[in-house]
């Protein structure tokens, strides 16, 4: 498949972008709140599986050799991201309720 020189180049700036977030997300990293650090891992992890995710879809559209693995190693890092983080809400949800 041709993919056209443009839809890489939007694809590597969204890439940037992803990576230029990781910086708040450090810095909460970082803090002395353990809750806070606690939601800074989920969204780290969440960043670096949408990074996989990308490349991994970009480097087999471009690329000869496959490289789809990757791809499917950031789309399950993300669905796990998304379970806890849905599990986390519904317990918050829960202890508001009572």
């Amino acid at each position: 498949m041709d993919i056209p020189d443009w839809g890489v180049w939007i694809v590597l700036g969204l890439a940037i972008l992803q990576a230029l977030g990781l910086v708040p997300i450090v810095r909460r990293l970082r803090g002395p709140n353990s809750e806070v650090r606690s939601e800074a891992r989920l969204e780290l992890l969440d960043v670096v599986a949408s990074l996989l995710l990308m490349s991994g879809v970009m480097l087999s559209l471009t690329e000869s050799e496959s490289w789809f693995w990757l791809a499917v190693t950031g789309f399950v890092l993300m669905t796990a991201v998304y379970a806890v983080k849905g599990i986390r809400w519904l317990r918050a949800r829960r202890g508001l309720a009572s």
